[in-house]
């Protein structure tokens, strides 16, 4: 993917998205249980060239920067930038091992759906469990759960297009995190690179203690971007 497209992190200010990276929502679909099953699109935005992202939380144009953030939002990038790789605890199993960064967590709970994808994990002798986990794996919207496959040792990744969804949580009543896949390149606000990855969740409600990332916070605080 052409490095045209990337997202930067503004100081203490919002995300500038350049490079015609499709803009979209998705929202969580659960059964009947109330349990996440799928990511489902709800809806797209006009495509820009360039755009910039609320990542205060406090726009009155959500998703989009109205300037908010110069009434006093902290911005400060805290994440630890080491290669998720290092970061990460390895849980083998036999056909997959599942690599787990449990402080990027945004609280979407796919992999709480049947049974967790920490016990499931050393059941992936079992075709149908295996599918089951790497369906659960998949849909971490924030890249906190990679199933590596033993054979290969190489990570399992559905292709992904570039593109960034603001996200919705019905079952929980918030709204939550920026989704992005397809590996868009990001870019601090002091120029470091981010390491690329296949999907993130970022920030957009302003309380993470893991800016730029999402930790959850959006569910505890019950925050939405329809305020």
């Amino acid at each position: 993917m052409s490095d045209d497209a990337k997202i930067t992190v503004t100081e203490d200010g919002p995300y500038k998205v350049e490079g015609r990276v499709p803009l979209g929502e998705q929202s969580i679909a659960v059964n009947e249980r109330g349990e996440s099953i799928e990511w489902q699109p709800t809806g797209d935005f006009e495509q820009r060239k360039t755009y910039f992202l609320c990542r205060c939380g406090m726009s009155g144009n959500k998703p989009f920067c109205d300037n908010s953030h110069a009434e006093g939002f902290d911005g400060t990038e805290v994440a630890d930038r080491a290669p998720y790789a290092e970061q990460a605890k390895r849980l083998e199993g036999p056909r997959f091992t599942l690599l787990d960064q449990e402080d990027l967590c945004a609280l979407a709970r796919f992999c709480d759906t049947h049974q967790t994808v920490w016990d499931e994990v050393e059941k992936t002798g079992d075709p149908e469990v295996a599918a089951i986990f790497l369906d659960q794996v998949s849909n971490c919207v924030s890249g906190r759960l990679v199933a590596i496959d033993n054979v290969t040792g190489e990570p399992v990744h559905p292709q992904r297009d570039p593109r960034i969804s603001t996200t919705q949580d019905p079952a929980e009543e918030c709204s939550g995190p920026l989704y992005v896949e397809g590996g868009v390149r990001m870019v601090s606000a002091h120029g470091e690179n981010y390491e690329r990855r296949n999907r993130m969740a970022l920030c957009r409600c302003g309380q993470s203690g893991n800016k730029p990332f999402c930790d959850g916070t959006h569910v505890k605080i019950g925050w939405s971007d329809k305020d």
